[in-house]
């Protein structure tokens, strides 16, 4: 059972609010250290965090579906009848993600409980004072607390911008994930990894999709050649993109919801899902209270060791506004159980930070993008191969896409790597590997790869470096 019998005025060694994937695991750590550790949770709904509940495993989740049914709808391609009729039961592949996400909440329930040292309480934790914890239950009682410690892990939302009509119309990554029925027409606000990846999967399983852009490309910080694959995949998948455009309104209509954009135009849908960022948790905390200082935007500031203005008080995951993926939040919790267990060696000065998308094609990259080493004005080398000069991409005849690198001269390290393509993201981790081991390009060209795997296409692509006699 979670504990909620905490007593009034109780000391514990660490506070954490919030079980995200940092909170839960640095709560879990410490436990076993042998450290008194409280840690709460706002709603039972989200035991073990937004990834679990609300965002990377359900989406992944709805994707591998939608995937499934595209390569039956491509069987014929490879000589397979009768699979090309298949069409999407929503509400199955709902029921599913639904018992996987639930069983992965009650894993976790499991685990938080069985940790010694560590109480686990359900409710809604805000400051009192400096490092002191006000709790309330979910009987409505409240409860107060203090920790040598505390650490805030309470993570985001999705952002709703200020545009008339849209907050009352509007569905987010969150919502859209509970629509009991698929939408006929679906307008995606956002084409950042969030919007992309909802438009792409609501497209596979039948919906019309327009995705309304109010840049000049998708995905605006990385490389236009990224960004052009992505879009042309997109609307050879029959999806419709609006560049730069900006809505000034929205109004809910009889066929769904209508959105004027400013300079002329309109676009109508049966359903509109906002898909632009998220912002963080912070507003009920009452951080003021502990002189933790916040940005502009509402997330926590904080040092290369995670610690706020409030020494003692750390924030990890999303809400210190830092690179919003899981894999981050994870590395958050090791550079404060290091600090808080002695090493202090770990920070995020030094730490790398990868990220995949999961569209069709994916598109992975870690380390400096093309853009960046120019405008640094670095003196590198940049070598790109399509991935059709890789023969695992042939015979699985996915050859969109490419593999690029960048390459110091003078070092001959690899600085940066972007892959556009079928298993970019496994292909990723081998480079960043190399990148991890400070090694020289030419390891990774000379390497032996099993053939034929897509990592392979690695030989190619740093086979074309002209940098340096190896």
């Amino acid at each position: 059972m979670v504990d909620a019998k905490v007593e009034e005025g109780e000391n514990f060694d660490v506070v954490i609010l919030g079980g995200g994937k940092g909170g839960k695991t640095l709560a879990m750590k410490l436990g076993h250290a042998g450290k008194r550790v409280l840690l709460i949770e706002k709603s039972r709904t989200m035991i073990g965090g937004s990834c679990i509940n609300v965002a990377c495993i359900p989406t992944k989740a709805f994707i591998t579906a939608a995937r499934q049914l595209i390569n039956c709808q491509r069987a014929a391609q490879f000589g397979i009848t009768g699979a090309g009729g298949a069409l999407a039961d929503w509400p199955a592949v709902r029921k599913r993600v639904y018992e996987l996400t639930t069983a992965m909440r009650a894993i976790n329930q499991t685990n938080l409980e069985s940790t010694p040292n560590l109480q686990f309480v359900i409710g809604e934790g805000k400051f009192c004072a400096a490092k002191t914890i006000e709790i309330k239950l979910e009987d409505g009682a409240t409860r107060t607390v203090s920790g040598d410690v505390v650490v805030v892990n309470t993570g985001t939302r999705p952002s709703l911008p200020d545009t008339p009509g849209l907050r009352e119309t509007a569905l987010t990554s969150e919502s859209v994930q509970q629509l009991e029925a698929l939408p006929e027409h679906l307008i995606v606000m956002g084409a950042g990894y969030i919007g992309l990846e909802f438009a792409q999967l609501f497209r596979a399983f039948g919906s019309k999709v327009t995705l309304i852009d109010r840049g000049e490309q998708i995905i605006a910080r990385e490389d236009k050649d990224v960004s052009q694959v992505l879009a042309e995949a997109l609307v050879k998948q029959g999806i419709e993109i609006k560049s730069n455009a900006k809505v000034a309104t929205v109004e809910k209509t009889d066929q769904g919801v209508t959105l004027k954009l400013a300079g002329g135009g309109e676009v109508t849908g049966s359903h509109l899902l906002v898909a632009l960022g998220r912002g963080p948790n912070t507003e009920t905390l009452d951080l003021g209270l502990s002189g933790i200082y916040i940005d502009k935007r509402g997330f926590i500031k904080v040092d290369e060791k995670l610690e706020t203005s409030c020494a003692g008080v750390y924030a990890i995951g999303d809400v210190n506004g830092g690179p919003q993926f899981t894999h981050i939040s994870f590395d958050d919790h090791r550079i404060v159980k290091d600090h808080l267990l002695g090493a202090k060696k770990r920070t995020t000065t030094d730490r790398q930070v990868p990220f995949t998308l999961f569209t069709e094609p994916e598109v992975a990259r870690v380390g400096l993008t093309e853009k960046e080493a120019v405008e640094e004005n670095l003196d590198v080398e940049i070598v790109k191969v399509p991935l059709s000069v890789v023969p695992r991409a042939k015979v699985s005849a996915e050859t969109d896409g490419f593999m690029k690198a960048i390459i110091d001269r003078t070092t001959k390290r690899i600085l940066g790597c972007t892959v556009v393509g079928l298993d970019a993201g496994n292909i990723l981790a081998v480079v960043q590997m190399a990148m991890l081991g400070d090694l020289p390009f030419h390891k990774v060209r000379d390497a032996v790869f099993s053939h034929p795997t897509m990592p392979e296409g690695l030989i190619d692509l740093f086979g074309a470096v002209k940098t340096g006699d190896f």
